[in-house]
């Protein structure tokens, strides 16, 4: 590993946080694609199935920004155990249900409790702001947080497609929950590293989510999570109209692959200048690596394609969470990062539904319009939002050079 990650490790305890941070994260790729393999084995019902899967990402988006506001008020240890035991009971309640033939509702309302899932990579990142705000190692921290997104969605629905497909139909779900049991309660046993919680009167106000600047980033976010909702189900349909489905699950690790790779580059690279300017530079290319993905008439070419798109995605993340640190309170710095995940979620959601609406109607390679579409959705609100950017909540400026950047520019 090249110098500048080992050096995130030389203060005691990172090393722990960051283990227990990459277990907690991995049901966020398995428990959704677990869930729908589960069920349409036991069921043959493709729709329960996907509308499960739904209900379980708009749940954790409705109400993973409220379980990280209140870990802002009273501590990660305090707030995220019993958080997650509802999870893990909802969870319980659905592989039940499921097994024994309950009634529909009951896994739904199952489903619904499984959105209180802790948004366990904002707690980490969190850990790492309290650690090295102000230093360039948190540019780096952030750059490896996203790597670590990336190899768990790499890995995570491969590990529960196989264990449900090979072992029994429940095993992913499973293994998805024991993977939160363990990465949450060994997170909040470490307490030498938790960020001090900011008392009531500190971070009242409303939520985070009134800063202008976090709007911005929420709402492109929600346009970004469209492409990649819909790049993973036109990728699939279009693997399966030239015979190769099972080959689609190679070609979206590939475009994982290339944003884990352009990841750890980044974190190396030290930038001067104002955040928002790469920020926007980073959607622009995401938008514009898209239109390729209409031309492809291979596999072949369409993970090149795909693994080239990728690399466009770590950075940009990266990025985000440091504008995010420009423009939340430190007192709610938590709950902001996770709205911005949730809009990546609900992206995900409206993408992948309006790609299947229009595979359905002209075929996969017309499917790939929507990412095409959501690209030039997630350039103009980027656009629109410029100046929003440019105007960091006080005190929270960045460093002395940006900010003197920011004043000149303003004069002029």
């Amino acid at each position: 590993m090249p110098s500048p990650y080992r050096a995130l490790f030389d203060t005691p305890g990172t090393r722990a946080f960051a283990a227990a941070g990459f277990i907690g994260r991995m049901p966020l790729s398995m428990m959704g694609i677990g869930v729908v393999t589960m069920i349409s084995q036991l069921t043959g019902r493709y729709g329960l199935a996907g509308g499960l899967s739904a209900t379980i990402a708009l749940a954790a988006a409705a109400i993973g920004p409220q379980v990280s506001r209140l870990v802002d008020l009273h501590g990660q240890r305090r707030v995220l155990r019993p958080a997650a035991l509802v999870a893990l009971v909802a969870a319980a309640g659905l592989l039940l249900a499921a097994h024994y033939g309950w009634p529909d509702w009951v896994l739904f309302v199952c489903a619904v409790g499984i959105g209180c899932v802790p948004s366990t990579g904002s707690m980490v990142r969190a850990r790492w702001a309290a650690l090295y705000r102000g230093t360039p190692k948190l540019h780096t921290a952030y750059s490896f947080e996203s790597v670590m997104d990336e190899v768990c969605f790499v890995f995570g629905p491969i590990i529960s497609i196989g264990l449900s497909t090979t072992w029994f139909p429940e095993a992913g779900p499973l293994l998805a929950g024991c993977f939160l049991a363990a990465g949450v309660f060994w997170l909040t046993a470490q307490r030498a590293t938790e960020p001090a919680p900011h008392p009531r009167e500190e971070g009242s106000g409303g939520s985070v989510l009134r800063s202008s600047g976090l709007q911005v980033l929420m709402v492109t976010f929600v346009a970004t999570g469209a492409i990649f909702g819909a790049v993973d189900v036109v990728t699939v349909a279009f693997a399966d109209e030239i015979g190769h489905k099972g080959a689609s699950s190679v070609v979206l690790a590939l475009y994982a692959v290339g944003s884990a790779g352009a990841g750890v580059v980044f974190g190396l690279l030290h930038f001067a200048g104002a955040a928002e300017r790469r920020w926007l530079l980073g959607i622009c290319a995401m938008a514009v690596s898209m239109i390729p993905l209409l031309l492809v008439g291979s596999l072949p070419l369409l993970a090149v394609a795909l693994f080239v798109s990728g690399m466009t995605v770590a950075p940009t993340m990266i990025t985000t969470m440091s504008l995010i640190e420009e423009h939340v309170p430190r007192a709610k710095l938590t709950e902001g990062m996770t709205w911005v995940s949730t809009g990546l979620a609900v992206g995900v959601a409206l993408g992948s539904s309006a790609a299947g609406w229009v595979i359905d109607a002209a075929g996969a390679r017309a499917g790939y319009g929507v990412p095409v579409a959501s690209g030039a959705v997630a350039v103009a609100v980027g656009f629109l939002g410029y100046r929003r950017l440019s105007k960091p909540v006080a005190g929270r400026g960045g460093t002395v050079e940006q900010q003197s950047e920011r004043e000149e520019r303003h004069v002029a």
